[in-house]
């Protein structure tokens, strides 16, 4: 497995120095993300269990219509979601109607609340998990969010500002070239492989998983 300064090298051949610098991404202080309301988090969570798979300017386009139909995503609310909200949101033109995804709305809603009761708030949590167990998150939003497995729940850490890393096709191709895994890694061995390989380039390097993620990306793509 190669040095993180010899993956930076490579990115810089292919894009230049400059360009590589102008695309690193870095997470937010654990301050800013504890600081995030419940329902922001809910409506990220939301935001991206939709554009799974959809057309993400769509989901955009409708966004207002999305933060009317479930009331600002207050926690509380959408917990307590019942068959006369669902049949009135399935039929709502203003959101994308998605039986499933409507309700992993109050399924999700129900997560964070039972955060918030354990920890305080949602955002608490999440700013206090380890980044060398990033991977343990993900397997935790699979577990136990509603459709938040896969890429969806690493977009919705990504864009929350959590410190972790995206398994894109550039950058699992990346892990691949450099013997950490050798296919998309699904199995918790090599999910625990890509963990310790993203801590080791932290450790050299001093970068953030996120920025080291960006890397990765940018020396295939």
């Amino acid at each position: 497995m190669r040095s993180l300064d010899d993956i930076w090298a490579l990115a810089v051949e292919r894009k230049g120095e400059t360009a590589v610098r102008d695309a690193l991404l870095f997470p937010k202080t654990k301050a800013e993300i504890a600081a995030t309301p419940d329902d922001r988090i809910l409506s990220l969570m939301t935001r991206c269990i939709f554009q799974s798979g959809f057309n993400w300017k769509v989901v955009d386009a409708m966004w207002p219509g999305f933060e009317a139909a479930f009331e600002g995503f207050d926690i509380g609310r959408c917990a307590m979601l019942h068959d006369e909200d669902f049949g009135r949101l399935v039929s709502d033109t203003c959101i994308v109607r998605h039986g499933q995804k409507i309700r992993s709305v109050q399924e999700n809603a129900v997560f964070l609340s039972d955060l918030a009761r354990d920890h305080g708030s949602a955002g608490a949590f999440l700013a206090a998990w380890p980044s060398e167990d990033y991977a343990g998150l993900l397997e935790l939003l699979r577990l136990k969010g509603s459709r938040l497995g896969g890429n969806t729940g690493q977009y919705v850490l990504r864009f929350a500002g959590i410190d972790g890393y995206i398994l894109s096709r550039s950058v699992v191709n990346r892990l691949v070239a450099e013997g950490v895994v050798s296919k998309a890694p699904t199995s918790a061995r090599d999910k625990a492989a890509v963990q310790s390989a993203f801590n080791t380039w932290r450790e050299q390097s001093g970068r953030s998983l996120t920025e080291i993620s960006r890397v990765l990306a940018l020396s295939i793509d």
